[in-house]
């Protein structure tokens, strides 16, 4: 009788072994049959069915199992190698698994030789030639997924400028800058726009304004007849009035028709008056205050550079720098605020004195030199107005005109509060201006009609031109078409007096709205900060989109002919002069974020003062900041209208800057990430499975669309910073994709998606906007992140930092901006040290000593970067993230970096309430 041997440990831990590769097999193998049936890569596959033979080899305990996976890998090295190349990150999920996989199977050799299963010399051979066969089935895989490839739905993806690269963590290559006799579409070259032009006449075409009863194109249809409901009576708020709805003059659609043979994109020249005429007002430019000894406004100053003149801290040196004062401002959120709190501050210093917003609205004046708290205002706001985040990036300094020194209120701090008011104090002294508005205050709800807290905020600071100080706000995104109105208005800087108001649905009035009625509702607002022109007179408003982002077939003739528009504004009257839109009939959300610059541009035909205007979709753009004409041709490109709801609300072309674009190359299949060959393989057949044609792919409700890039950017509120010594541009931007649905009103009422005013509202409840008003909620994953592990479904880098030749628009050099230390599966921190290239936020700051100080991204670093190189040449750790733009200064022949790294709920970063000054050694 055969003796029966008694199973050791390493047997045992072959089963396990065996059983980990067999689960794994399975579900590779059917994900892999799944994403062949959607025209996938077919490697998933046999290497799924040669796991499974490897698994059951090893359960049998033969030595077979070992040349079966070496196969298995062999192929997959192939394979790998075929598609991702060199791209260290892109190998993650490709070879990490399978290498720990094939030591494991390498370490059970021992157990396996001695097994009696391994003595079988017809299974052996029989393995040996199973293991070539597979190996041989995988190594043409290549080909095959090369042919599936070729059906991918990107190939419908709209012409774009061509797109930087994407850096590996050991490679990073500057990008190719998009040429400006590109194929794709005939350069054009702006006309000249004649003064006082109607926008009927400055319009390529005229066709009818779309409307919500067009009918989209199969296989969607919209609901019929969808009716916009009523904002229910709010207890604290008076009645809502009708709103004005039709515009002063006629607007043309912006994009034409698509047999167009208009090939110039022009600005808007809406003025009374030609521009030349707009400086002579009533009001009388005051001296700009500059950066260098002082970081007096939100970009530097007004005309948003963020440079600095400053040269003590330079490359020679910068080793050197150390942390020399932190001061705690205390606002940090109570367990009712908690995940809310998102501050993006920038400071200000003016004199001795350095100023700080806290998320709550708190005003604190702090010793520039030693970090000694001098005075606080706390204007007292409750955590109810608390909109997407807790936020106050900023605030105004003024200095009235003709004031003594000694007067209350000579020098004054404007700012705007999450509930809705506009407040001024002493800068000396933190006391209430009297002056100014009901003793320091002006109610900013005036006009709006029914409103609810954290529906209708102040986020970022006004911007002060001839003594108007111009404000914006933020409008809860995706709640209703009947929303409080996008008005910006302007207020006398000394008395808070209305200036001027600009409402898009009602622009002959630029007053406040007669008794019984309110400023247009839902119109486009701007949440982030304008820039000016203290000479011309004019500000710069970047627009956002209408209260319903992503459907617009609702939509009046000025919402579809402002939305997502730069406008030129009149500081003293309020007249819009010029505007120029940089995204036509916007359903993605792609508001204008960043503030723009003022540059001197050069020409041909000499230097022309100029604006740059980076967007969202990363298309750059310069403009003549009198006339809005582009100094560099933008043209207009086809882009899909085939797919969506709206087909016939569409745009058949887009603009398209010949200058400069961050905008990166239309994703693939191949492109998709993860932690493992599963979590890569779930994202590849969402990618099949999902709409997607491109850049401005249109929403859709029947499946999931992929919007890239996403609402993130590109650029976003932290804007550009121009090196006016070296002329170079430098943008941090994001590369993430959105992965999105339209709901449809009978399935958002079941999921429970409720509007801000809904008493059954509740904050942190499903992740989407009720858009009431149009036939359709929207569900967005923003970044397209796996609900299991966290991760992005997309390969990195995330994000980058570029330098730009200002007069030629050609890169520089491009390098990912952000490590893994703070960024790891399931929110745990990895601890890698690694260029990774991360999501980020907020802003970098330039100096005449060659340098670039930035945070932004999410592994809490600030870090100063060799202008000229691209280089990383010093960073420290912050007790938070870094969510915001730092500033430089000086005090006493000593120079100041520093920065308020107070966190970001969204960025999911730390929160914190340090503001940390850095200095070299004394």
């Amino acid at each position: 009788m055969e003796k029966v041997q008694s199973r050791s440990v390493g047997d045992w831990l072959v089963m396990v072994l065996a059983v980990v590769v067999l689960v794994f097999g399975l579900l590779i193998t059917a994900g892999g049959a799944w994403l062949a049936t959607l025209g996938g890569s077919w490697y998933y596959l046999p290497a799924g069915v040669g796991l499974l033979v490897t698994g059951w080899l090893l359960m049998q305990r033969s030595m077979t199992a070992v040349w079966v996976y070496l196969a298995v890998f062999a192929g997959t090295v192939f394979w790998a190698f075929w598609e991702a190349g060199m791209n260290g990150w892109a190998q993650v999920p490709r070879l990490v698994a399978p290498t720990v996989i094939l030591v494991l199977v390498l370490a059970s050799i021992p157990v396996l030789r001695r097994s009696h299963h391994s003595a079988q010399p017809g299974r052996t051979v029989a393995g040996a030639l199973a293991a070539v066969g597979l190996g041989s089935l995988l190594a043409m895989l290549p080909g095959q997924a090369m042919r599936a490839q070729e059906t991918a739905p990107a190939e419908d993806a709209a012409p774009g400028t061509q797109p930087a690269p994407v850096p590996s963590p050991t490679e990073t290559q500057p990008a190719p800058v998009p040429s400006p006799t590109e194929e794709t579409a005939p350069a054009t070259q702006p006309a000249t726009v004649q003064d006082a032009a109607p926008a009927t006449e400055a319009t390529p075409t005229e066709e009818p304004a779309p409307t919500g009863e067009t009918a989209p194109a199969a296989p969607e249809t919209a609901p019929a007849d969808v009716p916009t409901p009523t904002m229910p009576a709010l207890p604290e708020a008076a009645e809502t009035p009708a709103p004005t709805d039709a515009p002063a003059t006629e607007a043309a659609d912006p994009a034409g028709d698509e047999g167009s043979d208009e090939e110039s994109i022009d600005a808007v020249n809406t003025a009374d008056a030609p521009p030349e005429a707009v400086s002579s007002t009533a009001r009388a430019a005051l001296p700009v205050l500059e950066t260098g000894a002082d970081w007096p406004a939100y970009g530097g100053s007004t005309e948003a550079r963020r440079f600095s003149p400053l040269d003590q801290i330079n490359t020679t040196n910068i080793g050197n720098l150390e942390r020399v004062w932190t001061f705690n401002t205390g606002d940090l959120p109570t367990e009712a605020a908690e995940g809310q709190y998102s501050p993006e501050n920038t400071p200000l210093k003016v004199g001795d004195d350095l100023f700080v917003c806290t998320p709550m609205g708190m005003i604190i004046a702090v010793d520039a030199a030693t970090g000694l708290e001098e005075w606080r205002f706390d204007p007292e706001v409750s955590e109810d107005a608390i909109p997407y985040g807790a936020t106050c990036r900023g605030v105004a300094y003024f200095e009235t005109p003709g004031a003594a020194a000694d007067e209350l209120c000579a020098n004054r701090i404007l700012w705007g509060t999450l509930d809705a008011r506009l407040i001024a104090v002493d800068a000396a002294l933190g006391q209430p201006c009297a002056d100014f508005g009901e003793n320091g205050e002006v109610d900013l709800e005036r006009g709006l009609g029914d409103t609810v807290p954290g529906w209708y905020a102040i986020t970022s600071p006004p911007t002060i031109v001839r003594g108007v100080a111009v404000m914006g706000a933020q409008v809860k995104d995706g709640q209703a078409e009947d929303s409080p109105s996008g008005v910006v208005r302007g207020y006398d800087a000394v008395t808070g007096e209305l200036a001027w108001a600009w409402d898009l649905g009602n622009p002959e009035n630029r007053g406040a709205p007669a008794e019984g009625e309110v400023y247009t509702r839902g119109t486009p607002n701007m949440w982030t900060i304008a820039a000016a022109d203290e000479e011309l007179g004019l500000v710069y408003l970047p627009l956002g989109n209408s209260a319903v982002d992503y459907y617009g077939s609702n939509r009046s003739e000025a919402e579809n002919e402002y939305a997502t528009s730069l406008v030129a504004v009149d500081a003293t009257t309020g007249e819009d002069v010029w505007h120029f839109q940089t995204v036509y009939n916007d359903v993605w959300d792609y508001d204008l974020g960043s503030q723009p610059s003022l540059v001197d541009f050069p020409t041909a035909d000499g230097t022309v003062p100029a604006l740059v205007l980076s967007s969202k979709q990363g298309d750059i753009f310069i403009l003549d900041r009198a006339t809005g004409e582009p100094l560099v041709p933008v043209e207009e490109r086809p882009v899909p209208t085939d797919l969506g709801v709206e087909q016939d609300y569409l745009s058949p072309v887009q603009p398209f800057s010949t200058y400069h674009s961050l905008l990166m190359d239309d994703l693939e299949e191949k492109d998709m990430w993860g932690m493992t060959p599963l979590d890569q393989l779930w994202c590849r057949i969402q990618f099949r499975r999902a709409n997607y044609a491109g850049v401005y792919t249109p929403p859709t409700a029947d499946a999931h669309w992929i919007q890239y890039p996403g609402y993130n950017g590109g650029q976003d509120w932290g804007s550009m910073a121009v090196d006016t010594e070296r002329g170079i541009l430098i943008a941090n931007y994001n590369d993430m994709p959105n992965f999105n649905r339209l709901l449809p009103r009978e399935e958002a009422d079941e999921m429970g998606v409720r509007p801000i005013f809904d008493p059954a509202y509740e904050p942190g409840g499903p992740e989407a906007g009720p858009q009431l008003g149009s036939p359709y909620a929207i569900s967005v994953n923003a970044g397209w992140r796996l609900p299991f592990t966290g991760l992005l479904c997309t390969e990195p880098p995330y994000g980058g930092i570029r330098a730009i030749d200002l007069a030629t628009g050609e890169t520089l050099w491009d390098e990912p901006i952000g490590t893994a230390r703070r960024n790891g599966p399931f929110g745990i921190p990895s601890m890698l040290p690694m260029k990774i290239g991360t999501p980020n936020n907020g802003g970098p700051v330039a100096t005449a000593g060659g340098l670039i100080f930035i945070a932004a991204a999410t592994d809490d670093l600030i870090r100063a970067i060799d202008i000229e190189t691209g280089e990383t040449v010093w960073e420290d750790a912050l007790p938070g993230g870094g969510q915001t733009t730092p500033i430089t200064y000086e005090v006493g022949g000593r120079q100041f970096v520093v920065i308020y790294p107070g966190g970001h709920h969204f960025m999911e970063t730390p929160i914190s309430d340090a503001v940390i000054a850095y200095a070299l050694p004394e």
